[in-house]
């Protein structure tokens, strides 16, 4: 408090400006991507141990009727067993794509897209981790696939597993939010919005 002649002047405190909600709305974001990652990797690799415990060696496992079948292989190639000569490119791959998620993540505010890139981050790491740490060797490991659709040895589809549905439904999402205007930082765009320094016509 400061005196001038006949006033008093009192001085404020400064005040910590409150979190800014951006902040908050990022912070949410990213613990969407990072459970639902989670989450995903728990239940490939839960899957992956339950099924090389009481179905590798055995029959296939047959459900509804023949749609789904259970059987266990051993996949050196990509999601949907792509790729099969070309092992070693795709834990090269897998670190790419985490890379440019947690890139992304920098600035990631929508749960939406929390969602899409934690399930593609969640397949990507389930089926990296059978690469690092399954035979025939570190980094060049083969992916347990055990899922077969409308035949036990995916004669009709190619077999897959838990990681492979988690990438393919996180880029479905991800392809799903780019083209209804959803963007990465919590924003949309409309059907009028128009690129900076764009005239209209």
């Amino acid at each position: 408090m400061e005196t001038k002649g006949s006033q008093t002047v009192i001085e404020a405190e400064p005040v910590s400006a409150p979190l800014h909600g951006g902040q908050g709305k990022r912070r949410r974001a990213v613990a969407t991507l990072v459970t639902v990652a989670l989450a995903a990797i728990g239940l490939d690799l839960l899957t992956k141990q339950l099924v090389i415990a009481h179905l590798e060696g055995g029959e296939p496992v047959k459900w509804l009727g023949g749609a789904v079948y259970l059987s266990v292989t051993r996949n050196g190639g990509a999601a949907f067993s792509l790729g099969k000569d070309y092992t070693f490119i795709f834990p090269v791959i897998a670190f790419c794509v985490l890379a440019w998620i947690g890139w992304n993540a920098r600035k990631l505010a929508s749960p939406a897209w929390g969602v899409a890139l934690g399930l593609v981050a969640g397949g990507a790491c389930g089926n990296l981790l059978d690469r690092i740490f399954r035979w025939p060797s570190p980094f060049n490991g083969h992916v347990v696939d055990f899922i077969s659709l409308f035949g036990p040895y995916g004669e009709v589809f190619a077999v897959f597993n838990v990681a492979d549905m988690s990438l393919t439904f996180g880029v479905i999402l991800a392809i799903y939010l780019e083209l209804t205007g959803r963007q990465r930082d919590g924003s949309r765009l409309r059907r009028d919005d128009k690129p900076a320094g764009e005239v209209p016509a």
